[in-house]
């Protein structure tokens, strides 16, 4: 009933529109070239190119054991595993061949270095399950390592053990509750936080803040704003509250729409909106170019005696500059001074990006000589600024100086420029920037997988597609249904194409379904090698 109470207020349907067409035209909304590709402006407290795709980062680990020691734990613990074919087994092996005293600080230690690896963490885990059986760090780390993973039924096992060993904190229940929201499973991260009781956790407003954190974070914004008006009676309305929902139509998905409309909402619930609230406003209104909007705001949160704090400044900063109001742009430095406050990377940054979208490079670099003189050093978002132009010769130059200045460049960097090719119709770039990856270091996730995937397909290279999806699962990556279907769908029509001892075969694997893909099958004809006028040695 709330929700539909929220949707009738709504003076547009837009949004419910745009969802519906994400739902079923997903490989045809999977790209962007809007600014909003980058960050802008900068927000503070941006996280790095792991948490864009990820949460939260891993807990802070323990004190570190004998190194020796460590590595010689760690080496067993692949061993056991590579010569296993269950946990169980692998325990067994570990027991019958260590024969070192497994201590707290190691099995920590080990857990920590292997995180990567929810396999291997977890055997690390059970192994040292006694020496760990009253710390909750161990605990809480090891369902974050699960969760990551997707494999809730794990993480629930070990809440259980927890709350059988009278250990079983609120902590535990935010970790599984954030995770549930990135895996896009609002729902069950909502049931989460209603069946605290049954484990006799206190579900405070902390804890409910957090669900609404984590929920708006992943994008599910309506699921939190329903949640926070159907508990109003447990949970009052308050500004911190309500700034929680403002937030995700201001910064996470940003909606001017949207965000007037919760900012009407909090004024029909007798809400004041605080300092917090005008922040996230500005910053939306500057996005959506509104300089009026922005600077009547701005006017209206001093009024009220609200400090404006430097993000305020660096929003204005960024509107004027897009609006070519330069001077203007550049008297607020000298007022952010003034307010006791000092410039930072992103007040440079508020400026750099707008100039290189309108590709006024040499203005642009002109403001990050500034800035260095200033003693602020340019940040990877200021480099991605510049790597918006179109010459992707002069965007390979920026990543050297990226990795010369320690910036960069990451996951992130890469990311964008993936979703930026192949979404203006350069599917060549695209892939120049898929192997650049490897000369950065830079270890391609679920995301850049997805990314390139799509792309391929989108112009017709199923068959490389398939090949860089089957990659993806072998590292331990969720397999994507709808991509599953439509390349079974392609195998089963095309499979009278190939010659004996060239078939395509789909196959169950556990957890997951594998495609396999016969020997040489791209050398077959230009008719199943749709992608034969590139050249793949050459972009490598």
């Amino acid at each position: 009933m709330v929700l539909t109470t929220i949707l009738l207020r709504r003076s547009h349907g837009h949004l419910l529109w745009r969802r519906l067409l994400h739902l079923h035209f997903p490989l045809f909304f999977s790209y962007s070239t809007s600014p909003d590709s980058i960050p802008f402006p900068p927000m503070a407290g941006t996280q790095d190119d792991l948490s864009n795709f990820e949460p939260e980062p891993e807990p802070a680990g323990p004190n570190k054991p004998d190194s020796t020691d460590l590595q010689s734990f760690i080496q067993h613990l692949s061993t056991a595993k590579s010569l296993s074919s269950s946990q169980k087994q692998a325990l067994s092996l570990l027991k019958s061949s260590w024969g070192v005293e497994v201590s707290k600080e190691l099995v920590c230690k080990a857990m920590w270095e292997v995180r990567k690896d929810w396999e291997l963490a977890l055997v690390a885990f059970r192994w040292g399950e006694a020496c760990v059986a009253n710390y909750p760090w161990a605990w809480l780390f090891i369902i974050q390592v699960v969760c990551r993973k997707e494999r809730f039924d794990l993480a629930w096992v070990l809440v259980r053990r927890m709350y059988r060993n009278g250990i079983l904190t609120q902590q535990a229940m935010i970790i599984i509750m954030e995770w549930y929201a990135a895996a896009n499973q609002a729902e069950k991260a909502i049931k989460t936080f209603y069946i605290m009781d049954r484990f006799k956790l206190n579900a405070d407003t902390e804890t409910f803040q957090s669900l609404l954190q984590a929920l708006c974070r992943n994008k599910n914004i309506e699921e939190a704003e329903e949640l926070l008006l159907t508990n109003q009676k447990t949970f009052p309305l308050t500004s911190e509250n309500f700034n929680i929902i403002l937030n995700g139509w201001c910064n996470i998905m940003p909606d001017i729409l949207e965000a007037k409309r919760i900012w009407r909402e909090m004024s029909n619930y007798c809400i004041r909106p605080d300092g917090t609230s005008y922040s996230h406003m500005i910053r939306c209104f500057s996005r959506v170019d509104s300089l009026f909007d922005s600077l009547r705001l701005y006017d209206e949160m001093k009024k009220k005696g609200w400090p404006p704090p430097l993000e305020v400044y660096n929003s204005l900063i960024y509107v004027l500059t897009k609006e070519n109001c330069m001077k203007d742009a550049k008297n607020i430095f000298e007022r952010i001074r003034e307010a006791g406050l000092n410039p930072n990377v992103e007040s440079f940054n508020s400026m750099i990006h707008p100039l290189c979208e309108k590709q006024e490079f040499e203005d642009a670099q002109a403001i990050m000589e500034k800035m260095t003189v200033k003693g602020v050093f340019p940040n990877y978002e200021t480099f991605h600024a510049f790597i918006n132009q179109d010459n992707i010769e002069e965007t390979l130059k920026i990543f050297r100086k990226m990795k010369e200045q320690e910036c960069g460049p990451r996951g992130s960097t890469f990311l964008f420029l993936l979703e930026k090719y192949f979404g203006s119709n350069e599917p060549g770039n695209a892939m120049k920037i898929w192997f650049e990856m490897k000369k950065y270091q830079i270890e391609p996730d679920r995301s850049h997988y997805m990314a390139l995937v799509k792309g391929l397909v989108k112009y017709g290279w199923v068959l490389k597609a398939i090949e860089y999806y089957n990659e993806m699962k072998s590292k331990g990556s969720i397999p994507d249904p709808p991509l599953e279907k439509m390349f079974k769908a392609f195998l089963s029509s095309n499979k009278e194409h190939w010659g004996v001892g060239r078939k395509f075969t789909l196959q169950r694997g556990k957890p997951q379904f594998h495609i396999s893909i016969g020997a040489n099958v791209y050398s077959q004809g230009n008719n199943l090698n749709p992608y034969h006028d590139l050249d793949w040695n050459k972009i490598r």
